[in-house]
């Protein structure tokens, strides 16, 4: 059985400029397919334009507001919103307010996945 508390887990930025707190990861548990992290975004933050070759990523929004843009279509997201990110698509999340979202990625989250222009 593996657990993790929130508050035992080292926050640290990203390559998009988002800081991620690891829930369950490569980092901290024996994971093999997938990752759980708690992203923060502090109003008017956006993170860098990217993409993963391999990961599909999940965007639950747990509080705030702001807009999701997947392959040049944007969106506005709320909390209580859940957002696929497919594998290959380019993509960036705007705060109009601070944020607080958990990324499911699948295959779990790795730097070397994360691609920009």
């Amino acid at each position: 059985m593996q657990i993790r508390n929130r508050e035992h887990q080292t926050p640290f930025t990203t390559k998009d400029g988002s800081t991620i707190r690891s829930l369950l990861d490569k980092s901290n548990a024996p994971v093999t397919n997938q990752s759980l992290a708690e992203a923060m975004l502090p109003a008017g933050a956006v993170t860098e334009l990217h993409h993963h070759k391999l990961s599909e990523e999940f965007y639950y929004i747990l509080s705030g507001s702001g807009t999701m843009e997947i392959d040049g279509m944007e969106h506005p997201v709320i909390a209580g919103d859940a957002v696929l990110i497919p594998a290959g698509a380019w993509h960036l999340i705007r705060a109009d307010s601070a944020m607080q979202f958990l990324c499911c990625c699948a295959p779990p989250y790795a730097h070397e996945d994360t691609y920009f222009d």
